[in-house]
């Protein structure tokens, strides 16, 4: 993986009225990583997608692609960038290849430039027996598969990808991961060897893990950045698992335990954020101090944290900043 960095970031910021919409943001993203930005809805995450591919102006900051300024040098940054929005529109009555015809002809490209890479592209997303499909009668994993496709016929080094499996069914979404993962580890031509990096907004955790490095974004903030592992690493030896009856009742207990900071449900079982060098002692008293109340506890353990539980204890922590 290359140092160098394809998208940097400084101190960005945009505001709409009183709304801190993106509050001083910094990224530096080499080639060859895929970065997810991921927060709940209203983070700042669409926006800072925004201002990176110069679609909003920004108040504050600056934005290099490739080494080229955002503000300064528009048509060359843009030229570097593969953009597919949460809400990408295709011509329906087209079909997949006249979709990407249109797409790229509106780029500059000309025939002998796009046919023969949309016929590359194709294969790669999965859509080459599909090329004369109307794209009104493609699945949804199909649609999604020609929007990364119109996104890519550009031969970007940059790719933004805002929330692009929101909505879609988990085969899916698996599919259009292994896609990505493919693109950055295995460029589509030779052309491409100096490698792409990819920006991927998403609400998933599961799909945060898959990224080289997350920031996790709240009111328009970074409030954490690195590597999953990194991350998750940092709350080692402080979750516990919790199985047991009534949950409602455990969960309500449990939170009173002096070592035990937050209390999650996970499907049918808690997870527990105690204090630093505190588990075995939270282990060994709760399931007695809950019976007096009348619960009873089935099973409690430490497990590895996942990034649920780095999210929730950052989020709190913002909260109370």
């Amino acid at each position: 993986m290359t140092t160098e960095n394809l998208v940097s970031a400084t101190n960005l910021h945009k505001h709409f009225g009183e709304t801190r919409a993106v509050d001083g943001v910094s990224l530096n993203i080499p080639a060859g990583q895929i970065f997810g930005l991921v927060g709940p809805d209203g983070a700042g995450k669409t926006t800072t997608l925004r201002l990176i591919v110069g679609a909003l102006k920004m108040d504050k900051g600056s934005v290099e692609i490739c080494g080229y300024d955002v503000e300064k040098h528009v048509e060359n940054a843009r030229s570097q960038i593969g953009y597919l929005s949460q809400r990408f529109s295709m011509y329906e009555d087209l079909t997949v290849l006249e979709n990407i015809r249109f797409f790229a002809e509106i780029r500059g490209l000309t025939s002998g430039e796009w046919l023969p890479r949309s016929m590359e592209i194709l294969e790669f997303v999965g859509l080459g027996n599909f090329k004369d499909r109307r794209a009104g009668q493609l699945s949804g994993g199909m649609k999604q598969k020609l929007g990364l496709a119109t996104a890519l016929v550009t031969r970007p080094r940059v790719l933004l990808l805002d929330e692009p499996t929101t909505g879609v069914d988990p085969v899916t979404r698996q599919d259009f991961w292994q896609l990505v993962i493919r693109l950055v580890s295995t460029p589509l031509s030779k052309d491409e060897a100096q490698g792409v990096s990819v920006i991927i907004t998403t609400p998933y955790m599961d799909e945060a893990s898959r990224c080289h490095r997350v920031a996790f974004m709240q009111r328009g903030r970074i409030i954490a950045d690195g590597a999953p592992s990194a991350l998750r690493a940092e709350y080692n030896e402080r979750i516990l698992e919790l199985r047991g009856q009534n949950l409602n009742l455990l969960r309500r207990l449990a939170a009173q335990d002096e070592d035990v900071e937050d209390v999650h449900a996970f499907g049918d079982r808690l997870h527990l954020r105690v204090r630093a060098n505190t588990a075995q002692a939270v282990m060994k008293r709760l399931p007695n101090e809950v019976q007096k109340d009348g619960a009873h506890v089935d099973e409690i353990r430490i497990i590895p944290p996942v990034l649920e539980d780095v999210f929730i204890a950052l989020l709190e922590q913002d909260s109370n900043d």
